[in-house]
């Protein structure tokens, strides 16, 4: 018992002893940072960095983003945070909260890009000890073409206690870089070899640089060896990145365009007020995650079915109230539908007002999945995507599984014989101008986590939809699907070449040209109808 708390005693003065010193370092960077000369910021960056406080890497985080300050009346170091007018400052040691002060009575503590860099550096060395590897990898990857002889030495030893194989061979890579451009020929082309395929820019640049420079005609070949088998795998992940961007584009065309197929295949109804149904599903989102809004992430999976029914109810409305009365006359329903575009445009203005609304993205849709520094990608285009494939995947259920499905089917081969048999095709009508709309509902869901709410929302989307359903097949989900996605690859592939805009004039002419060869789309619908 009284050898546990002789123990206890000499394990917290010996914690009193470095917390002291710490402190005393700290205080010693205090009185630096208050200095005008840079010379004396970096010193206080050094000391701050050695001193091992729990506040360090803090202190270092508020420099490098100017939210340090030092009260000029006694030159006491505190945080700042604005409010209103004037800022609240808090001791940058204790954090204690000292006062509500005017902009005039603190200063900032500037810096200028040569401290930035050791800031960074300094952060990223004390990160080297954090007990999470990702954070620890993180770090030694930020120091590539950074790292000066102090640093190279620390991550020597660093090698000897590491564990982790990716950190591993990214300290081989920050060493080997260290010595990659002054080196001795040998340590040259060992360096080379450490870094084959390393996709970092500043491996890129000085191996290019390398390539054309120096001396040895061996070392100049091995790094141009390098460099073209680094740009072969820049290239390619640019291609695949390209491909993703395109393939997300195209779910968000096929989301919107699956709901015109059902009904302009089925009904044969140009439905000028497809866009304004996408936009009531976006506008349905908002509402829900202000009903919901301490529960953003919960609330965007809510939307989904209830976008759903607003919209269905609304096409349901639209179907009865004006189009059933204006069936087998396409100019009057297509300028019947366009006048309702506009009062639903209208309506929303009144209700929301014209200007733009933000829907906020759950926090399990943010950030991205980074592969290699090269290629990245965003979670809510990756969510947008797999969620069109489970809309088309429930849509084809619905449309083969199923008595309604089988019925949209049968009228939409041969509406006069369906009727024949018994089926309801007024009935039929009102269900698939529902189905339709809902499923535009469900589009605007989507389009909500990547564009702003705003009453021309639909607008922008009702042209490409057409063109996704001519170019697909009328009526065919498979044709949508394929035609959705092609396009917005075909798309994005063409707009580093020729730009945005003429992308798309190239795009339009060339679904003209084919539609020239193929009138009736990719996947064209069989039937009797269908053939007339």
């Amino acid at each position: 018992m009284i050898k546990t708390k002789l123990l206890t005693l000499a394990v917290f003065c010996f914690w009193s002893v470095i917390s002291h010193a710490s402190n005393e370092t700290l205080e010693q960077a205090f009185n630096l940072l208050t200095e005008r000369s840079f010379d004396d910021k970096s010193q206080a960056i050094k000391l701050i960095a050695e001193s091992n406080h729990v506040s360090s890497v803090k202190l270092l985080e508020s420099i490098l983003a100017g939210d340090l300050y030092y009260r000029k009346k006694d030159k006491r170091i505190v945080y700042a945070q604005k409010e209103e007018s004037k800022l609240r400052i808090f001791d940058a040691l204790t954090e204690e909260e000292l006062d509500l002060v005017g902009k005039r009575k603190v200063k900032k503590i500037g810096i200028n890009n040569r401290l930035r860099a050791e800031l960074k550096l300094a952060i990223s060395s004390l990160a080297l000890t954090h007990p999470d590897a990702e954070v620890r990898l993180k770090s030694v990857e930020g120091m590539i073409g950074k790292a000066d002889a102090t640093m190279v030495e620390k991550l020597n030893g660093m090698k000897a206690i590491e564990s982790d194989r990716r950190i591993l061979e990214a300290i081989s890579a920050v060493i080997a870089f260290s010595v990659l451009a002054d080196g001795t020929r040998e340590q040259q082309l060992d360096a080379i070899e450490a870094l084959q395929g390393n996709l970092n820019p500043a491996v890129l640049s000085t191996l290019r640089q390398l390539g054309e420079t120096t001396e040895s005609v061996e070392v100049r070949r091995a790094a141009q060896k390098a460099v073209k088998n680094i740009e072969s795998q820049v290239d390619l992940y640019g291609y695949i990145e390209t491909l993703f961007f395109g393939l997300s584009l195209g779910s968000i065309l096929a989301l919107a365009a699956i709901g015109l197929a059902i009904t302009f295949g089925v009904m044969g109804v140009i439905n000028m007020a497809h866009g304004e149904l996408i936009m009531i599903g976006a506008y349905t989102t908002y509402v829900v995650q202000l009903i919901m809004p301490n529960a953003i992430g919960l609330s965007i999976l809510v939307s989904i079915p209830a976008a759903f029914l607003v919209s269905a109810l609304v096409g349901i409305a639209i179907e009865r109230g004006v189009i059933r009365f204006l069936y087998g006359r396409p100019l009057e329903t297509l300028l019947a539908t366009f006048g309702i575009s506009l009062v639903l445009q209208q309506a929303v203005r009144s209700i929301f007002s014209p200007l733009n609304r933000s829907v906020e993205t759950p926090q399990w849709m943010s950030g991205s999945l980074e592969i290699n520094s090269l290629l990245s990608i965003t979670y809510n285009r990756l969510y947008i995507f797999l969620f069109c494939l489970m809309v088309f995947l429930v849509l084809y259920l619905v449309m083969k599984k199923t008595s309604l499905g089988l019925n949209v089917r049968a009228v939409s081969q041969n509406r006069a014989m369906a009727r024949a048999m018994g089926i309801k095709s007024e009935w039929v009508d009102a269900m698939t101008f529902g189905l339709g709309s809902g499923i535009a509902g469900v589009a605007g869901v989507a389009l909500s986590q990547i564009t702003n709410v705003g009453p021309n929302l639909g607008q922008a989307y009702i042209v490409d939809s057409f063109m996704v359903v001519v170019f697909g097949g009328v009526g065919n989900l498979w044709g949508t699907l394929i035609s959705g996605l092609s396009l917005g690859v075909l798309g994005k592939f063409l707009e580093p070449v020729t730009g945005a805009v003429l992308a798309k004039i190239l795009v339009l002419i060339l679904i003209i040209l084919f539609i020239q060869k193929r009138p009736r789309g990719l996947f064209p619908q069989k039937g009797r109808a269908a053939e007339q």
